[in-house]
């Protein structure tokens, strides 16, 4: 571990020339993680203790992220979206040591403040995509950097996402600078169960853990369909989609007696029978049995409006809860159902026909689920959509107006912040501008759903990580070395 106690800068020249402040030493305003000691908030409670001996004090994979230390900001007499559905024009934001303090108008001013002019500007929470690859299927796009598929069985539960995310991923720097604060990164769909997904802060760091959310539940990501029937025909099967369901209550039939066994142990370990045996540990069964203690939240990839109804009982069944269904192009046709389940449904604004299951999509899908009082969530799925949510948004909004259901870019853009981190089970912490409120704060050149607006600074817990106009704030890639314009000659 390198660590520099003065806070210092460090730049590598390259040729002559400063081309990027290197990653390793400008985390969070130069502060390595790790040299200090690590909060308790940053032990991931979700990392995971589920299956393990109770006296095991160690969290495996805890998150290393710290908050920086960062001044006081007032953003004045911008237009600001709440997150959660309100317009507030000609409003301020305050915002210090981390955390939202005050939004609304004539605010106070902390001694020290920096002050920030957003006449003709917008606020909005920091975006949550909550269905990436990045940095496990990252870009540059090789097949040495393809790891987010373990095709090896129908079920992998026991991999982790985080285990393949390479933080050097370039693609991290264009989420931010299209305002994405939070990810979502999960494997991918080929599996009945593919693994667990990691919650991410997009902040450039040298390890996983140093990007991890602290606290954020673990997710698992299952998959409806098409995928799993398709790679596993002819490998064993399932072939088909009455087969994809009998692996799934196969799983959960073992998982929950793997967690009677793990209750029973704990319990004989609570009255003080000191020669209790602990079961054998599994991998896969401790993700399963993470969801059924509720620690863990599933994110279904699923497109068709019957499976998703059969996801729904398969979760009564066996007595756990279903976060969001991804992809969902047929989500509403049961928008009703997902809003009497609240289960969130992840959709893109307008991808579609790619596949027989993924045909029947109509660009008014996320506003028949908002008009339904269900929860919708817009997601990207893609390295390049990734850079502009926002407009992927304005479409769905756009087609609603044509069709009768009038909602406001400021209510649409939930599907972004307050929806996305209800669905990651973080809406007490970011999705939202109020007061206590984690301070991750985008301020838009214009109006967030029009072409020509970009993100003109992004905050991430009241530190400024991204600056159109000071390339210098985010560092770039190492991959990218000797690749970028320098700092000081680009425009």
């Amino acid at each position: 571990m390198l660590c520099f106690p003065d806070n210092s800068i460090y730049e590598i020249k390259f040729m002559k020339k400063t081309v990027f402040r290197h990653a390793v030493f400008s985390l969070a305003l130069g502060v390595i993680s790790g040299c200090a000691s690590t909060s308790l908030e940053s032990q991931n409670s979700t990392a995971n203790t589920a299956g393990h001996d109770s006296d095991q004090s160690f969290v495996p994979f805890a998150s290393t992220y710290e908050v920086p230390e960062s001044p006081a900001y007032v953003i004045r007499g911008a237009t600001i979206w709440t997150g959660t559905g309100e317009e507030m024009i000609n409003s301020d934001i305050v915002f210090a040591d981390g955390k939202v303090v005050a939004v609304g108008q004539s605010l106070s001013a902390p001694d020290g403040a920096k002050l920030i002019d957003g006449n003709g500007m917008f606020i909005t929470p920091g975006i949550i995509d909550v269905h990436s690859h990045m940095g496990v299927y990252p870009t540059p796009s090789i097949p040495s950097h393809e790891d987010g598929n373990e095709i090896v069985a129908p079920a992998t539960a026991k991999v982790w996402a985080e285990h393949s995310v390479w933080p050097q991923d370039p693609n991290f720097e264009k989420a931010i600078a299209g305002g994405v604060t939070t990810v979502q990164i999960l494997p991918g769909s080929a599996n009945l169960f593919g693994g667990r997904g990691v919650t991410l802060k997009n902040v450039p760091a040298v390890t996983m853990m140093d990007m991890k959310f602290p606290g954020a539940p673990h997710s698992l990501k299952m998959a409806c369909g098409e995928n799993p029937k398709r790679v596993y025909a002819d490998k064993g099967g399932p072939g088909t989609r009455m087969g994809n369901m009998a692996g799934y209550r196969s799983a959960w039939i073992a998982a929950k007696a793997y967690d009677k066994s793990w209750n029973e142990y704990e319990q004989k370990l609570a009255k003080g029978e000191k020669n209790a045996e602990a079961p054998t540990r599994d991998l896969e069964m401790e993700t399963l049995r993470g969801v059924l203690k509720g620690e863990i939240k599933i994110h279904n990839h699923c497109y068709r409006a019957d499976e998703m109804a059969n996801m729904i009982e398969l979760s009564k069944e066996f007595g756990y809860k279903i976060a969001a269904f991804h992809h969902a192009v047929e989500a509403y046709k049961v928008a009703p159902i997902l809003a009497a389940n609240d289960v969130c449904a992840v959709v893109w604004a307008d991808w579609w026909g790619f596949k027989q299951e993924a045909y029947d999509m109509i660009r008014e899908n996320a506003a028949l689920l908002e008009y339904a009082k269900a929860c919708a969530i817009i997601h990207s799925d893609d390295e390049i959509q990734i850079q502009r949510l926002p407009q992927e948004v304005a479409k769905v909004v756009s087609a609603a107006k044509r069709m009768g259901v009038d909602i406001t870019p400021s209510q649409a853009i939930k599907w972004l912040t307050h929806n996305s981190a209800k669905s990651l089970g973080l809406e007490d912490r970011i999705g939202s501008l109020k007061e206590g409120m984690n301070a991750d704060v985008v301020l838009w050149s214009g109006n967030p759903m029009s072409v020509y607006t970009k993100a003109d600074k992004v905050w991430i817990d009241g530190a400024l990580r991204f600056d159109r106009r000071d390339m210098s704030i985010t560092p770039t890639s190492d991959f990218n070395l000797g690749i970028l314009t320098p700092a000081e000659d680009r425009p």
